[in-house]
């Protein structure tokens, strides 16, 4: 069953895409337009999806949208986490699954078939109570530093962090228990090479692991984006703050470094500014290649679904991406 908390993300996000569509009806085509839907008759069944986080909340508009274009369509879809998604994807547990990270040569023998239908990111998480935080907005905290947190471990108090001694604060370094992309995408830009690399108490789902990092003034993890703003105000989720990366080590926090809102953020993964890991592409994957309805539901996504995606906080696909994308299914 869905966890109640990813459902009601659902939900919003569905609702935040339906008022848009209300209030500029007048001047663009729906979604469903009556060409697609005549074509419904001719594609029925259910498609089980599971997977990463990440992705799920836009799993679940696509789905709405597609079952409104063939209403003998019916979906399973499934949160998890990226590990969960490829193995339920590879046993035959489910038509497409959700991977928010690159896949794994392996996981390509054993049968994975995958392509990328949208791209975001995965943030650094601090509390709003965090003791450092006012240097942390204005120094930010550089990739090293960032490996010493979380990889090393070498760093252990706040004061480290921000070059204040007195400050002895100890950190509190948390990741994911479950297999995940955000994990794996965020060890892989803070100097380790898979998610077991991250030391930290491990928090199981990411929806737990923001509240935790959000009750703890000492904690620091890493979210996606749509689990770090809010869906619908576009602002930071109560509670969290996403501290500056230094990213080009001047040793201040620039303004193109520092995120308050959905929109900045979302701006600096499409043009590159923000660093990739652990700006990732969201992939679907499926055992060996699609065919039948499984197939349509991808086509469909990498097409007219992309165009929901700005809407929703992703990054739709470039051209030459949507396209080639769309070759590798043929």
């Amino acid at each position: 069953m869905r966890k109640t908390s990813l459902l009601v993300l659902s939900i919003l996000t569905a609702a935040s895409l339906l008022l848009s569509a209300c209030g500029s009806a007048a001047t663009e085509e729906p979604a469903a337009s009556a060409s697609q839907a005549s074509a419904s008759d001719n594609l029925s069944g259910t498609i089980t999806v599971s997977g990463a986080f990440a992705l799920y909340p836009m799993m679940t508009v696509w789905a709405d949208e597609f079952t409104k274009l063939h209403p003998n369509v019916q979906f399973d879809v499934q949160g998890g986490g990226a590990g969960k998604g490829m193995t339920d994807t590879l046993a035959g547990a489910v038509d497409i699954g959700m991977i928010s990270r690159s896949i794994k040569p392996e996981e390509e023998a054993k049968g994975a078939f995958w392509v990328p239908v949208a791209k975001d990111a995965v943030f650094p998480l601090v509390s709003e109570s965090n003791p450092a935080l006012a240097d942390l907005k204005a120094k930010g905290i550089s990739q090293d530093m960032f490996k010493k947190i979380f990889i090393t471990g070498e760093v252990k108090t706040w004061g480290d962090v921000v070059g204040k001694p007195e400050v002895k604060d100890e950190i509190h370094v948390y990741t994911r228990s479950d297999s995940a992309g955000a994990a794996d995408q965020w060890s892989l830009y803070s100097g380790g090479k898979v998610q077991a690399d991250i030391q930290g108490i491990g928090v199981n789902g990411e929806p737990a692991l923001v509240d935790t990092v959000a009750k703890d003034p000492d904690g620091i993890g890493f979210s996606n984006l749509n689990s770090v703003f809010d869906i619908t105000s576009g602002k930071l989720v109560s509670g969290v703050v996403v501290p500056p990366i230094d990213i080009n080590g001047n040793g201040k926090a620039d303004p193109n470094e520092y995120y308050q809102t959905k929109d900045e953020a979302v701006k600096v993964i499409a043009d590159g500014t923000y660093p990739s890991p652990p700006a990732r592409f969201e992939n679907l994957a499926t055992k060996g290649k699609p065919a039948g309805l499984t197939l349509a539901f991808i086509q469909w996504i990498l097409n007219d679904g992309q165009k929901l995606l700005n809407q929703a906080g992703y990054v739709p696909l470039t051209a030459d991406q949507q396209a080639e994308a769309l070759a590798k299914l043929k």
